[in-house]
């Protein structure tokens, strides 16, 4: 009664053509024909599939960044855009490009990078004290383009010595404050450091102007306490901390207070600190020095353990000796 069925909605034949064959014959037909024919089942699985499920949707890896629900994400290195752990097996291997360098340089490299990084820190400094210094130097070049004749005479003597002083001062406040220090920091630290001198020569200027005052009028001169206290400069972290700091030698001692004797009173305190803050930085180099040679001397023995010993190897252990 297929076609009464049909009549009054039955479903059997119509949703499954292929019901009264064998199963096996079924499974073929189904698997080679190219005519698909859906069975209530499988539109019923259909319609389960496209309906919204109530369950909610798991939450963006940017969403769980902002929750701090990726606290147990894997590491990756700053350079990824995505911090959140994205990735993470892409950057298993990465090295940034100063350590690649680093790996690849020559012992003749390394201890050269030490001295020429010295040398660029004291070019540095003087290149902030002369921008902390413009408005002397500016004073000193008017002057001399459009001065008075007396000034001209004198070859804009005081002008002169403004600006030498501004320079001599900026110079030592730098270097008591650590920018002398080679080891490698952010750009806006040194900002800081160069900002932080100029502030504390212009309360020096402030302070002479205040007792210049008091003299003047018969009062009694103000005290102030140094500009900067006798503490322990800033240090290079990639040194061992048991050579830090560095304590000098009676003889520098000694030389140290006969140029401190030469200077005014009040250039003295700043002078000091600057004097063991380059002192500091000469042994932190030093340190740095003594380092690579002796990682030198450490593969050179693993070589001639190996048997593996060049001429050169040879020829410097004996100049060592």
């Amino acid at each position: 009664m297929g076609w009464f069925d049909g009549w009054f909605g039955g479903s059997n034949a119509a949703s499954d053509p292929l019901r009264s064959l064998d199963p096996k014959l079924r499974d073929f037909l189904s698997k080679e024909s190219p005519v698909k024919y859906a069975t209530a089942s499988d539109e019923e699985h259909q319609y389960q599939k496209v309906q919204p499920q109530p369950e909610a949707t798991a939450p963006e890896p940017a969403a769980s960044a902002n929750t701090g629900s990726n606290d147990n994400a894997p590491a990756v290195p700053p350079q990824s855009l995505y911090q959140d752990g994205r990735y993470a097996h892409l950057w298993k291997s990465y090295k940034p490009l100063a350590a690649v360098e680093a790996e690849t340089k020559s012992d003749h490299e390394k201890l050269m990078d030490v001295l020429e990084g010295y040398k660029e820190r004291k070019a540095q400094i003087g290149k902030a004290a002369l921008e902390n210094c413009a408005d002397e130097q500016m004073d000193w070049n008017v002057c001399m383009k459009s001065g008075d004749w007396t000034a001209r005479m004198t070859m804009c003597r005081k002008e002169v010595q403004k600006f030498e002083r501004c320079y001599n001062t900026q110079s030592r406040l730098l270097k008591a404050l650590g920018y002398l220090a080679s080891y490698d920091r952010a750009p806006a630290i040194d900002e800081q450091i160069q900002m932080r001198a100029d502030e504390l020569y212009h309360k020096m200027l402030d302070q002479e102007a205040a007792v210049d005052k008091a003299k003047a009028e018969g009062l009694e001169v103000p005290k102030f306490g140094p500009l900067i206290p006798k503490v322990a400069v800033p240090t290079d972290p990639s040194v061992p901390a048991a050579v830090t700091p560095a304590e000098p030698g009676p003889n520098t001692e000694a030389a140290w207070k006969r140029k401190l004797e030469e200077l005014p009173e009040q250039d003295r305190a700043a002078e000091e600190v600057a004097l063991r803050a380059e002192y500091q930085a000469k042994a932190e180099m030093a340190v740095k020095i003594q380092t690579i040679w002796q990682e030198q001397a450490k593969e050179r023995e693993a070589r001639k353990a190996e048997g593996k010993e060049t001429i050169i190897d040879r020829i410097k252990n004996v100049v060592g000796k």
